[in-house]
């Protein structure tokens, strides 16, 4: 997920769902050495640990934290606060006529 859509999303979700996120997360990631989709340089385990090890729900987080938090782990959110996608449009072959010199 870009960090466009996460910040529309950080903006109005509550702690009580990014908290399921998490727990999502934690239950279907079963490689935590890949990389981390916010810092090249850090592993998703790494990232686990700076973002959601001591994760309460009863703090308000700031916006930029939960951006972060839903770049990164954004995919394991339910359906319904995904950003919808837009179908690709497959394109017809433009009209072409050879150039007269």
């Amino acid at each position: 997920m870009n960090r466009k859509e996460a910040r529309k999303i950080a903006e109005k979700i509550t702690n009580e769902e990014i908290f399921d996120m998490f727990e999502e997360a934690k239950a279907k990631i079963n490689d935590w050495t890949i990389r981390s989709a916010n810092n090249i340089g850090l592993s998703k385990g790494t990232a686990w640990n700076i973002l959601a090890k001591n994760f309460d729900i009863t703090i308000k987080y700031h916006v930029l934290a939960k951006t972060n938090m839903i770049s990164e782990f954004g995919d394991y959110l339910p359906e319904k606060l995904k950003p919808k996608r837009r179908k690709k449009m497959i394109l017809k072959k433009p009209s072409h006529q050879d150039p007269i010199f």
